[in-house]
């Protein structure tokens, strides 16, 4: 729990950072397509959990961000540290926890 509460506070300062808007539209895209493609077009769970706000609400931003850029290891949950900087992670699970990341 320790190394999450020190990651969190690593990511913190670069999260205030927003992408740009054509970035926020790939985001999206990449969140619809890649990540719906195993929680489901509507983030309500599949072979990955849902990705809902009421069951991101009890974790930790810092800990959201690191499942996606470090994955999950020993599971499907690959990791987007090659792809996503952790503005763009937070920027996600910033989204996620608003509703924003459904095919709605």
């Amino acid at each position: 729990m320790l190394r999450w509460i020190a990651l969190a506070a690593l990511i913190a300062p670069a999260a205030l950072a927003q992408p740009s808007p054509a970035r926020q539209a790939e985001l999206r895209h990449l969140v619809l397509h890649d990540c719906g493609s195993c929680h489901g077009l509507t983030m309500k769970g599949g072979l990955g959990r849902p990705l809902l706000p009421e069951a991101l609400a009890d974790k930790p931003d810092g800990f959201l961000v690191e499942v996606i850029l470090g994955g999950v290891p020993g599971t499907p949950m690959p990791p987007w540290r090659e792809e996503l900087s952790a503005s763009e992670a937070r920027w996600i699970v910033e989204q996620l926890r608003k509703g924003n990341g459904d095919a709605r």
